[in-house]
């Protein structure tokens, strides 16, 4: 059977005109690196740059209607787009910004027409980016346990709180979050959802010295970081979905973060890696992949990454064709944790140590391995643990359950 995606004549003319566009606007000399928070600022604001650029072709979140800062295109001439970008070694976007990727959703969905015209055009333009504050000392994969309150206080919000585990090295613009703000309110019910202008007075933050921040750079960068609020006057238009609705309105940016907006239908740009590593470094004389249980562990791997891509693959075709999700995007999900552990035990079997160092004169693939051995175990948590794609899964096959419901709460 036959997997391969394919294109109309009239989109494989637009991907001439795309390649043609990022061959003259994309930058050269970009790095290619491990390690997000090893990024200079240099190269930080060439992202940016290009980001900009391709908001103002519509391009950088080309499915968003055109009124927005969106480009009002087709979900196949968007993959074509990254596809293209793929090609040259960028996403898309070209830097990570949750603002586009979850947040606009649910300013789309939830938001007055008034702060749909303030807020989506900054984000789908690339003019502003912006992160999510979720994550709390107490509320982790339970997110309704927040502590952060915002108390009305006439035309705006009195908010006082932290954040732990906040990413966005080279900071952010905006960030959107959930706190509560009825304190003696019901569970689920006391939440509500704001946009953050990230330089109001009272709002500080400092970086978290964490395992897989990787170096005192990057600690020191900000890879993770606690964000506080010390009586912040947050205005009241910033409320997306209305007081105390933030549970139902997270639900939209939730669903995507769990599983539907990893598309992982590019290049697998870590097995290029292993192969090619596998091919050339020799052991006692000969390539690594000249060992049969290499060769075994190597094929695994494979397997892995096309079970997954597939995965990504039917829930791009679920989406772009209006069909009905539930599981799927959790099941994909849930197997792109386990994977990156599974292929993180196969490199170490297979390069022992190595795969774990970062000493100049050992390191392999310019560190991209060893990134990926943090990363693996990192990748078990954010967006969900495993235990939590298990269960919105289940509650979305019904399991337990007399009828089966939307995931993530919306049902």
């Amino acid at each position: 059977m036959d997997f391969d995606i394919t294109f109309t004549p009239e989109q494989e003319r637009f991907r001439a005109r795309v390649r043609s566009w990022l061959d003259a606007h994309a930058p050269k000399d970009f790095p290619d690196l491990a390690d997000p928070v090893l990024l200079t600022e240099a190269d930080y604001l060439k992202q940016r740059r290009l980001g900009r650029e391709l908001g103002d072709e519509g391009w950088l979140y080309p499915t968003y209607p055109r009124e927005y800062g969106g480009g009002g295109l087709s979900p196949p001439e968007a993959l074509v787009i990254e596809q293209e970008l793929d090609r040259l070694g960028f996403t898309l976007p070209p830097y990570y910004d949750s603002g586009g990727k979850l947040g606009a959703a649910s300013i789309m969905v939830w938001g007055a027409e008034e702060q749909k015209a303030r807020f989506l055009p900054p984000i789908l333009k690339g003019r502003v980016r912006t992160w999510q504050l979720l994550t709390e000392p107490e509320a982790g994969s339970d997110l309704a346990n927040v502590k952060t309150t915002a108390i009305r206080d006439g035309d705006a919000y009195l908010v006082n709180g932290q954040k732990i585990f906040v990413g966005s090295a080279h900071g952010a613009d905006q960030s959107w979050m959930i706190v509560n703000t009825d304190p003696g309110g019901r569970r689920h019910q006391n939440l509500s959802w704001f946009i953050v202008p990230m330089d109001l007075p009272g709002v500080s933050w400092a970086p978290m010295d964490l395992l897989f921040a990787g170096n005192e750079r990057g600690a020191a960068s900000g890879l993770k970081q606690t964000v506080y609020f010390d009586n912040v006057r947050l205005p009241a238009f910033n409320l997306i979905g209305g007081e105390n609705n933030g549970w139902k309105v997270a639900g939209t940016h939730l669903e995507l973060e769990h599983g539907l907006m990893q598309t992982s239908l590019g290049r697998n740009q870590l097995m290029e890696r292993v192969f090619r590593l596998c091919k050339e470094r020799l052991r006692r004389g000969r390539p690594l992949a000249s060992n049969p249980r290499t060769r075994d562990l190597l094929a695994d791997m494979h397997v892995d990454a096309q079970i997954g891509r597939l995965f990504h693959l039917r829930n791009y075709w679920l989406q772009s064709t209006g069909r009905p999700i539930s599981y799927e995007g959790p099941q994909a999900y849930l197997h792109m944790k386990r994977a990156a552990l599974r292929t993180s035990k196969a490199l170490h079997k297979i390069l022992g140590p190595y795969a774990l160092t970062t000493d100049p004169h050992w390191r392999l693939e310019d560190g991209h391995l060893e990134t990926q051995q943090r990363g693996s175990i990192v990748a078990q948590h954010p967006g969900g643990t495993v235990e939590i794609q298990k269960v919105i899964m289940a509650r979305a096959l019904g399991v337990g359950r007399a009828a089966a419901g939307k995931p993530d709460g919306q049902g």
